[in-house]
C-alpha cells in the first residue's frame, strides 16, 4: 500500500521518538551501575590470595555476570594507596596501613576484618645475649620496620615493663630482609619481625623469642573498599567477605595445602610457612566495637610516639552494621 508524503514523516517521527526512548532506556540501565567487574587487590600470601587460588569468589559471581580482576601489591599500603586513588575497589592491608592512610587522608572504608592473629609477630634476640625479657632492653637497639605491628608490638611491651618509648634505640629498616641482616650480623640487639619472616627468623637462627603479640596487641589484616563502591554494591562486598571465609575455613581444615600453595607464592621454605600457618586460625569477622576500640588504640599511640601528626577517629572509618556485613557459618 502506498504511503503519502505526510504519512511517511509521521512514521519517521515515530520512529525517531522509538529510538530515543530505547536510547534513553539503554543510557539509564547503563548508568544504574550493571557491574562487570570488580577490581581485588592483594598481596602474596594473605587471605585474598587463598581466595584467588581457590577460586569460589570468582564461581560466585560470575553466576551474575561479574568477572573479578586480581592486582597484587607488593605492600598493605600500596593497596590503600591505589583505593583511594580508585584503581581497585576492594583490598585487603594490616591495621597500621589502614591508621597511616586515614591519617593522610586518603578516602576508604573498612568493610571487614581477619581474626586476631597476635602470634604472628615478635620480638626475639640471641641465645648468648644476656637478655632474658624485655626489661632488659633497656638502652639496647632494636630493628623495626618504622610503623610495623611489630613496632607497636615493642612499644606496648616496653610500656609493659615499665620503660619508655625512646629508652631502646630504634634501628629503622625498610623491609624484613634488612632487619634479618643486621640481626644475624648481630649489628641489633633486637629485632621485631612479622609472619612469614619472624617463622623464618625463628627456624634458621634459633633465637629467644621475648615476646609475641598475645596480651598485647590484636593484630589484625583488615578488608576495605572504596566509599562509592561499598554503597553502590553493599552486595558484592557481602559477597567477597563470605567467600573469603569459606576459602580461610578451608585453610583451617586443609593446612598442609596452604603451605605448599604459600611455598609456590612466596618462595619461602615449607618448613618455616608450616610454624606461621600452624598458630593462625583463618576467619572473617564482621566490623563491630570490640574490635574498632584496639584500632583506635593503636592510632593513639602513633600520634603519641610522633609516627602520625594528628589524632584520628577511626570510628569514622569503621562503620557498624551495614548492608554488607556478612553471613557468616
Amino acid at each position: 500500500m502506498a504511503v503519502s508524503k505526510s504519512g511517511s514523516s509521521l512514521l519517521l517521527s515515530i520512529i525517531l521518538v522509538c529510538s530515543v526512548l530505547f536510547s534513553a532506556c539503554s543510557s539509564s540501565k547503563a548508568s544504574e551501575g550493571q557491574l562487570e567487574v570488580v577490581r581485588i587487590g592483594y598481596q602474596k600470601g594473605n587471605t585474598l590470595n587463598i581466595l584467588k587460588v581457590k577460586g569460589n569468589l570468582d564461581e560466585r559471581l560470575k553466576k551474575q555476570g561479574i568477572k573479578i580482576e586480581w592486582n597484587v601489591f607488593p605492600s598493605g599500603g600500596t593497596v590503600l594507596e591505589a583505593l583511594a586513588a580508585g584503581k581497585i575497589d576492594y583490598g585487603n592491608a594490616a591495621d597500621g596501613s589502614g591508621v597511616f592512610a586515614q591519617a593522610s587522608g586518603q578516602s576508604f572504608v573498612y568493610v571487614g576484618s581477619d581474626l586476631p592473629n597476635p602470634e604472628g609477630m615478635g620480638i626475639m634476640v640471641h641465645k648468648d645475649s644476656g637478655i632474658a625479657g624485655i626489661g632488659d632492653l633497656k638502652g639496647k637497639k632494636v630493628a623495626v620496620v618504622k610503623g610495623g605491628n611489630h613496632h607497636y608490638l615493642t612499644v606496648l611491651a616496653l610500656e609493659s615493663s615499665g620503660l619508655q618509648y625512646d629508652d631502646v634505640e630504634y634501628v629503622y629498616v625498610k623491609d624484613a630482609s634488612e632487619g634479618r641482616a643486621l640481626f644475624e650480623t648481630k649489628q641489633v640487639d633486637a629485632l621485631g619481625s612479622w609472619d612469614p619472616f619472624f617463622a623464618t627468623v625463628q627456624m634458621d637462627l634459633q633465637p629467644v623469642t621475648l615476646t609475641d603479640g598475645s596480651h598485647y596487641s590484636p593484630n589484625r589484616t583488615f578488608y576495605y573498599a572504596t566509599k562509592e563502591f561499598a554503597e553502590a554494591h553493599p552486595e558484592i562486598v557481602k559477597a567477597i567477605l563470605e567467600e573469603t571465609d569459606v576459602s580461610d575455613q578451608w585453610a583451617n581444615e586443609n593446612k598442609g595445602e596452604v603451605v605448599k600453595m604459600l611455598a609456590g607464592e612466596l618462595g619461602i621454605d615449607e618448613e618455616s610457612l608450616a610454624k606461621m600457618v600452624g598458630r593462625r586460625t583463618y576467619g572473617v569477622e564482621a566490623i563491630k566495637k570490640e574490635i574498632i576500640a584496639p584500632q583506635q588504640q593503636l592510632a593513639d599511640t602513633f600520634h603519641k610516639i610522633g609516627l602520625i601528626e594528628h589524632s584520628i577517629d577511626v570510628s569514622s572509618y569503621m562503620p557498624v552494621g551495614k548492608e554488607w556485613v556478612p553471613d557468616l557459618k
